[in-house]
């Protein structure tokens, strides 16, 4: 393994292939994924022993495919007719939750990763209609040619998991307003950091991830409030924190700080609580 454990950014799809298998080989998994572990191959594994904090660092983002499973169920049940699933990586969330065949599921990514993903999930048969997507969402034009296709078939839903983080503001920006205007979504997925956790995660992985050209970027200082200027509001706020506890899958030590939180002030606890959050988004 060399130095640098992240080559690219499509490596990541592998890391967090990797920890979605280890939840899955639990006995008391909170979901079932029989593809990560082909998915995340070798490389994927290696990542996890190489980068800071190794399995350690699996909670959260087990919390957050869990809980954006639920997200993604309630909105389906709530009518979305298209899920566009931007930087999808190797989510298999098609073939492992349960969808109406009639749901039109749009897996967009670059090219790379997407033939990874088809020659990783040959022979199997999603629980709705799938298509995959090549795409680069940094091209106007395309991404524009991605959301009206979309909109074709709605009512939308968006998903960005683990994708906004390693954008510049300004593209989020262009995103955002583009998924209100010509994707016309009604609901969007995604994950959100604050600039103090974005502070602590460079810390950590920063040196590794920018060094494979994947640096985290992304943490608005006003948090949901961002996105206001561009046609969404906060429809719902899951707190890592919080739904860590809820789901059993909290940090070592996880106790002790919650036990300091209740010294501090209920506006400091407030920040803690909203460091990182898995948030659904609603077209105003």
């Amino acid at each position: 393994m060399a130095a640098t454990p992240i080559r690219d950014v499509a490596d990541t799809a592998h890391w967090i292939a990797a920890y979605r298998a280890m939840e899955t080989a639990r006995p008391d998994a909170l979901f079932n994924d029989p593809f990560a572990e082909r998915l995340a191959g070798e490389r994927g594994h290696a990542i996890v022993r190489h980068m800071p904090g190794g399995a350690r660092m699996a909670w959260p983002l087990i919390v957050r495919t869990a809980v954006i499973d639920e997200l993604v169920t309630d909105a389906v049940r709530n009518g979305a007719g298209t899920v566009l699933n931007l930087a999808a990586g190797f989510d298999t969330r098609p073939y492992r939750l349960p969808l109406p065949s009639t749901l039109r599921w749009l897996h967009a990514d670059q090219p790379t990763l997407i033939e990874r993903y088809r020659a990783g999930m040959l022979g199997e048969v999603p629980r709705c209609s799938l298509q995959l997507v090549e795409t680069d969402l940094r091209q106007a034009r395309a991404r524009r040619q991605l959301f009206e296709r979309a909109a074709m078939q709605g009512p939308v839903l968006v998903i960005t998991e683990g994708l906004l983080v390693y954008l510049p503001d300004d593209q989020v920006a262009a995103l955002a307003a583009d998924l209100h205007d010509i994707a016309q979504a009604r609901w969007w997925i995604t994950d959100l950091v604050s600039p103090r956790l974005l502070k602590m995660l460079k810390r950590r992985w920063g040196q590794q991830l920018k060094a494979g050209n994947a640096p985290m970027q992304f943490a608005p200082a006003a948090g949901t409030a961002f996105f206001d200027a561009y046609g969404w509001r906060e429809g719902e706020f899951r707190s890592t924190w919080d739904e860590a506890r809820r789901l059993n899958r909290t940090m070592k030590g996880a106790a002790f700080w919650q036990f300091l939180s209740r010294l501090q002030s209920p506006q400091s606890r407030q920040r803690q609580r909203r460091m990182s959050g898995i948030v659904r988004l609603d077209a105003a």
